[in-house]
C-alpha cells in the first residue's frame, strides 16, 4: 500500500516559494497542504496563484502552520534574520524543515537552528537544489576516478547576477535587518557549497577576502570573492555578485583531468544537464589546438532538480515517520561546513582582507 505523501506547510509568500510549491506539486511523495503568511489575504493569494489544492489550509500567521498537527514538514523561505526564531519554534513542534539558504548570519545562529532540529529528532535540509541533480552524481563519478581526474588541485567558481535597480533598493537581500550577508548569503553560498563537494567536505585551513568588495549604502555586501586554502595545497577561489551579467561557472581541476560546467546553479535546460570533462588534455603540434578536447556529457531527468530535492527530503521525513528511522545527519552537517565557510570569508571581509583560520 502506497504511503502517505508528506503533508508540506508553507512559512511565507516569497518568490522562491512558487518554484518550490511547484516541485511539492512534481514530487510523487509530498503534497501542499498548508500556507501562511502575515495576513490571511495574501496567504489565500498565493494559494491561488500556485496551484494548491482546493483541501489546502490557508492561515493568516506561521503560528497558524505549525499549530496544525497534520502538518508534517514546513518549508521555510522567511528573510535570515528571521530563521533562528521560526526553525527552533517548527522543530519544537516536531514538524520537519527545509529551510532556504543562507541558513542562518553566523555559526552561532545555526547551531542553535540545528540543536533544535536534533533534539526534537526532525529532518533539516537546506534548499542548495542542483546537489539533488543526477549531474551532479555524474560529476562525482569523474573526480572520484584517478585514472580520468587524479588528485584535486583546484576549483574555481562564479555566481553572478545583475540585479535591476529595484531589487538593489528593495529586495530583503539588500536589507541589513532582514539579510545581512547579501551576495555572499544568497549566490556566495552556492560557490562555497560547490568547492566543499569538490573537496569531499574537507573544511580549508583558511580563507581570505579578495580585493575589491562592494557595499551598498547600507553596508551589505552585493559583490565579493575570496581565495581558500589548504594544508595539502589545494586551492580554490570564488566570485560572487549582484553587479555582473548571469553567470554560474564552477571548474574543478585535478592532476590527469578538468571538469567545467556554466550552469551548476540552475541548468539551462531542467529536463537536462550538462558539463565538460577532458583527461591529460595536451598541444597539438605546433601548439596550434588542443588534442584529445574535452568531451561533453549531458545528463537527463524526468524531474527538476528542485522536485528531487523534494522527493528526497520526503523520503527521509517518511522513513522517520512511518519507520522510527533517525534524521539524517548528511544535510546539517553540510550546512554547518558552508556556514563555517562564509563565517570566514564575511570575518576576513570585515577585517581588511585578513587571513582567518576555518575552525569546526
Amino acid at each position: 500500500m502506497a504511503e502517505t505523501p508528506i503533508r508540506f506547510g508553507i512559512l511565507g509568500c516569497a518568490e522562491i516559494a512558487r518554484k518550490v510549491s511547484r516541485a511539492i506539486k512534481l514530487s510523487t511523495n509530498a503534497t501542499l497542504y498548508a500556507v501562511g503568511s502575515r495576513s490571511i489575504e495574501k496567504a489565500s493569494r498565493f494559494a491561488s496563484a500556485n496551484g494548491f489544492p482546493p483541501s489546502a489550509k490557508i492561515y493568516g500567521s506561521y503560528e497558524a502552520v505549525l499549530d496544525d498537527p497534520d502538518v508534517d514538514a514546513v518549508y521555510v523561505p522567511l528573510p535570515t534574520s528571521l530563521r533562528v526564531r521560526w526553525i527552533v519554534l517548527a522543530a519544537q513542534k516536531k514538524k520537519h524543515v527545509l529551510s532556504e539558504k543562507p541558513v542562518a548570519l553566523n555559526v552561532k545562529e545555526l547551531d542553535v537552528i540545528l540543536e533544535a532540529c536534533e533534539s526534537n529528532g526532525v529532518q533539516f535540509m537546506d534548499g542548495t537544489m542542483w546537489m539533488h541533480h543526477p549531474r551532479a552524481a555524474k560529476m562525482r563519478e569523474f573526480l572520484s576516478d584517478p585514472g580520468r581526474f587524479g588528485v584535486l588541485k583546484s576549483v574555481h567558481s562564479c555566481f553572478t547576477f545583475a540585479a535591476d535597480p529595484d531589487f538593489l533598493e528593495n529586495d530583503i537581500r539588500v536589507k541589513p535587518d532582514l539579510d545581512a550577508l547579501g551576495a555572499l548569503g544568497d549566490v556566495g553560498w552556492y560557490c562555497i557549497r560547490a568547492i566543499l563537494w569538490a573537496a569531499d567536505f574537507e573544511l580549508p585551513k583558511s580563507v581570505i577576502a579578495l580585493h575589491g568588495s562592494v557595499f551598498n549604502k547600507a553596508g551589505v555586501i552585493v559583490s565579493c570573492g575570496a581565495s581558500l586554502c589548504w594544508e595539502d595545497g589545494k586551492v580554490a577561489t570564488f566570485h560572487c555578485s549582484f553587479l555582473a551579467n548571469l553567470t554560474m561557472n564552477v571548474t574543478f581541476v585535478g592532476t590527469k583531468g578538468t571538469l567545467h560546467l556554466n550552469d551548476f546553479v540552475v541548468p539551462f535546460e531542467e529536463n537536462k544537464a550538462s558539463f565538460t570533462a577532458g583527461t591529460e588534455s595536451w598541444f597539438t603540434e605546433l601548439v596550434t589546438g588542443w588534442l584529445a578536447k574535452p568531451s561533453e556529457h549531458t545528463v537527463v531527468t524526468d524531474l527538476p532538480q528542485e522536485a528531487l530535492m523534494l522527493k528526497e527530503f520526503s523520503r527521509l521525513v517518511g522513513s522517520i515517520k512511518n519507520n522510527g528511522l533517525k534524521p539524517e545527519k548528511k544535510w546539517p552537517t553540510l550546512s554547518r561546513k558552508t556556514q563555517l565557510v562564509l563565517d570566514a570569508v564575511k570575518a576576513s571581509i570585515d577585517g581588511g582582507l585578513v587571513a582567518v583560520e576555518v575552525v569546526s
